[in-house]
């Protein structure tokens, strides 16, 4: 049994390439030296328990990655907030995360001063530093950092936690418990093998494995362009610190294309997280437009764009590699597991959308726990076996139903329904927890939206189901349009006609603009309520 933990991991690089840079936001600029001093003398600040809760209420920054350093130092556990939520769900997080320690931004500070005597069991509030006033009662980020000695080093186990909270499309958000060995081993297995290095054995030796691919020149410039606070980024970013890789964030707090490909340019980002058409779109859009104003973009660095998280299309694909021809890796994994499937579309191969490879550790299961056979047509649930985590944190029940086990072997079952075609790849259906039923049809929104969003002038599609009095329910399309377009139920049957017929929406709904997370995932309770509304149906 290995020793695997971050903070440890993540010392021993620090030691073995002390110079490199490991953060970068703007003119903010943090060697590994200094990313593990800083976080060491962060870590004494804390004054924290081992298995303490800390919440991170932060946007994407050098102070994201050198507060979750800080927090597993000293064996706390990183809770992550959304930066959009408000005071009712921040303060749902706090308290059922049982978080001793918050940590945000200085813009935040309004919600946090809402929901702070709420949150019992919250004693720390730490404030990074943005021009804001301090809010009363809190530290300043910097002031802690300047005031206290670096943390003695101390041996840490594998069997310290990392939190990851998951909205969902259903429900309150639930706290997915990683232990942080099998959060590595997930991790490092998908990213080791690229670089024809094998694991570390323990912590210790991971600051020689990143320094031999330092020193041959390979290791990345990562820029997340999704939210760290969501598993595509903070993942992503993880890995690419486990090769002595460089963490790059944007200023910007909301999306700008405009901004991430001139950082491309300055930084040579080498690789970036996305997460699907809500980020590639606009950013193609951008090439498009400096290319024609003649003034292109620096792009020549980039090799590998990864994106997970919701369904990246194969003409959004072609689009981005018309410009820079990069390696266009489409992961298909969720909160609960790592390496579910994935799509590798490579310079002068064609791009496919929601067609998966299986992951070595991947089936294909009914919900009896029976393998789907190849090219039989029928659904099954995707499972993933190998480093999983403990479950959902206070939630037995939840945790039971996603975690099951077949034939003595644990698996992580989150709901995405698939078909195994012939030649053993699988076409990616969606999430049961937004399947539309329809006559006893099982409907999968994610197909019949990207039918949609072939339409020219489509700018982007939600599909849902709404009360029928014969069917149960019936397909209606929330769509976003450009003026003009035209968006008649001939033109969307016509898009979906390779879907069987009872998939054709039977209602559009043509709304201005269709609200997404900051991890671009599709708020399927405000399509639905929409929908509703606009067809004159009972909330």
């Amino acid at each position: 049994m290995s020793d695997w933990n971050l903070a440890s991991v993540w010392e021993s690089i620090s030691d073995a390439i002390p110079t490199r840079p490991a953060l970068i936001q703007g003119d903010r600029r943090r060697t590994w030296a200094e990313f593990d001093d800083r976080a060491a003398r962060l870590a004494t600040g804390l004054g924290i328990n081992p298995g303490a809760k800390v919440a991170f209420y932060l946007y994407n920054s050098n102070e994201y990655t050198e507060a979750l350093f800080a927090t597993i130092k000293a064996r706390g556990v990183h809770v992550n907030v959304n930066y959009r939520y408000t005071e009712d769900e921040l303060a749902y997080i706090l308290e059922n995360s049982d978080a001793e320690v918050l940590i945000f931004h200085g813009v935040l500070a309004k919600q946090v001063a809402k929901v702070k005597e709420q949150a019992t069991g919250l004693r720390t509030l730490i404030q990074v530093d943005d021009g804001s006033e301090l809010l009363d009662g809190a530290q300043a980020y910097e002031t802690i950092i300047a005031d206290n000695e670096p943390q003695v080093r101390q041996v840490r186990s594998g069997d310290d936690q990392w939190f990851l909270y998951t909205g969902g499309t259903t429900g309150m958000p639930k706290g997915v418990m990683w232990r942080q060995e099998d959060l590595f081993g997930s991790l490092a297995l998908a990213v080791y093998p690229i670089y024809g290095e094998t694991l570390p054995e323990n912590s210790a030796a991971a600051g020689a494995v990143a320094a031999n691919i330092v020193a041959s020149g390979r290791a990345p410039v990562h820029l997340p362009a999704s939210p760290l606070m969501h598993g595509t980024g903070a993942m992503t970013s993880m890995q690419t610190l486990f090769i002595g890789g460089t963490i790059v964030t944007l200023e910007n707090r909301h999306f700008d294309p405009e901004e991430l490909w001139a950082v491309v340019a300055r930084e040579k980002v080498t690789q970036m997280a996305i997460v699907g058409d809500a980020f590639c779109a606009p950013m193609v859009r951008a090439l498009d437009a400096a290319a024609e104003r003649n003034e292109p973009y620096d792009t020549a660095s980039l090799a590998l764009v990864i994106s997970s998280g919701v369904i990246w299309s194969a003409p959004v694909k072609a689009g981005l590699m018309a410009h820079q021809p990069v390696i266009c890796l489409d992961s298909l994994g969720s909160s609960e597991g790592v390496g579910f499937a994935s799509n590798v579309t490579a310079p002068g191969t064609k791009s496919t959308t929601a067609k998966f490879s299986i992951g070595a550790l991947t089936k294909v299961i009914t919900e009896d726990g029976v393998e789907v056979a190849a090219g039989s047509g029928d659904r099954g649930m995707l499972a993933l076996g190998g480093h999983l985590p403990l479950g959902y944190y206070k939630d037995p029940e939840k945790s039971a139903d996603t975690f099951r086990e077949f034939n003595g072997q644990r698996y992580s079952v989150p709901g995405d329904w698939a078909i195994v075609e012939a030649d053993g790849t699988i076409t990616l259906l969606g999430r049961g927890s937004v399947c539309i039923n329809s006559g006893g049809e099982k409907i999968y929104p994610e197909e019949v939206e990207e039918a949609v969003k072939t339409i020219t002038g489509v700018n982007d599609c939600i599909v849902v189901g709404v009360p029928d009095e014969r069917f149960g329910e019936s397909v209606a399309a929330v769509i976003a349009a450009d003026v003009g377009t035209d968006m008649s139920l001939e033109t969307i049957a016509a898009a979906t006609s390779h879907l069987a017929r009872f998939k054709t929406p039977r209602h559009v709904v043509i709304v201005k603009e269709i609200p997404r997370g900051p991890n671009g995932k599709a708020d399927y309770r405000w399509a639905k309520a929409t929908a509703r509304e606009d067809l004159g149906l009972n909330a």
